[in-house]
């Protein structure tokens, strides 16, 4: 499956792009709806400014954010077998290094924990409710534990 890595931050990311696309290819695997799944992801790397123009466009949250999602959605008149693109993850490589930084967690981890945290939103899992985010966070935990990652929720 393809994952159009595009690197626009000044900060070097934690992960490079095959390191990117397994961990979005790890998530999809585990999904229900990943078998079902489009053919493509775009991840985008950006600085501050970036996101917070983007939080501020889509969720009326006027800072930046560690990660969004961007479902693509159909596209009118292209049959459903023809859909290809899954939609955007944007990542802020400078919050989520800040964010392992104040939680203790290896940086890593961390942008691993990200990357799969937005792919599951573009499978439509969220976390409005709490029934809705203890589905979507076990989901998390398994794909991290298949890379002997800890569970991000765990206080340590």
């Amino acid at each position: 499956m393809p994952v159009d890595v595009q690197f626009e931050s000044a900060e070097e990311p934690a992960l490079d792009a095959q390191q990117i696309e397994h961990w979005v290819e790890q998530a999809l695997s585990v999904s229900e709806a990943g078998a079902a799944a489009a053919t493509e992801v775009a991840v985008r790397i950006v600085d501050p400014a970036e996101m917070q123009d983007l939080n501020r466009n889509f969720r009326q949250q006027d800072k930046p954010t560690n990660v969004l999602s961007f479902p693509a959605g159909e596209v009118a008149g292209l049959p459903a077998e023809e859909q290809t693109l899954l939609g955007d993850i944007v990542i802020c490589a400078p919050v989520l290094r800040a964010e392992a930084a104040d939680q203790g967690k290896p940086l890593q981890d961390h942008w691993a924990h990200m990357l799969v945290h937005g792919t599951l939103h573009l499978l439509g899992y969220d976390h409005l409710d709490e029934a809705d985010a203890r589905k979507m966070e076990a989901l998390e935990v398994r794909v991290l534990a298949s890379g002997n990652i800890a569970d991000p929720y765990r206080v340590q």
